[in-house]
């Protein structure tokens, strides 16, 4: 694979989560997230994006999404669950994502707000200035955005990727 193809990434947000008397990082998707959740994997199924690599984090709330929404995919992805990518920064992401190897063209982050918001709206060059257009606007849960780059995964960089789509299921 050459990293002069273009590489996608698609930034999901885990989806609706319920609020029981548990630590943060456990709670569970709510019934309307494990819904949307399945509805996200027909639409990312709908993508044609053969995912490589998933990377979720280790919330319970993100495996759940990836657990409902990977079975609607054609192809399942190798899945690495990742501690860094609960309550990360933008910047913390992009670390995580530089690290990924280069045979890997597509590759599927599943994470959390408002971390996942700022990243796609960093690597599509957009400031909050821009929130009328884009990504900028509200993330809801279980949305996703998906990005395009050219170069190695070491190259990614804010400014470096193209806003390709985004679904919210609440449009």
């Amino acid at each position: 694979m050459s990293v002069a193809e273009p590489r996608r990434i698609v930034l999901f947000r885990h989806a609706k989560a319920d609020w029981p008397e548990v630590p943060d990082h456990e709670r569970p998707l709510a019934e309307r997230g494990r819904k949307d959740a399945a509805v996200a994997g027909r639409k990312l199924a709908d993508t044609g994006i053969p995912f490589d690599l998933a990377l979720c984090s280790t919330a319970t709330r993100t495996r759940e999404t990836w657990k409902l929404a990977v079975q609607e995919l054609p192809h399942r992805p190798k899945t690495v669950y990742e501690e860094r990518l609960y309550e990360a920064s933008p910047g913390e992401l992009i670390a995580v994502l530089n690290e990924t190897p280069d045979d890997a063209q597509n590759a599927l982050l599943i994470g959390h707000n408002p971390g996942v918001q700022g990243l796609a709206d960093i690597l599509a060059g957009r400031s909050e200035a821009d929130a009328q257009d884009g990504v900028s606007r509200e993330f809801h849960p279980a949305a996703f955005a998906v990005l395009s780059f050219t170069g190695s995964w070491k190259s990614l960089e804010p400014g470096a990727a193209t806003l390709l789509d985004y679904w919210d299921p609440s449009e």
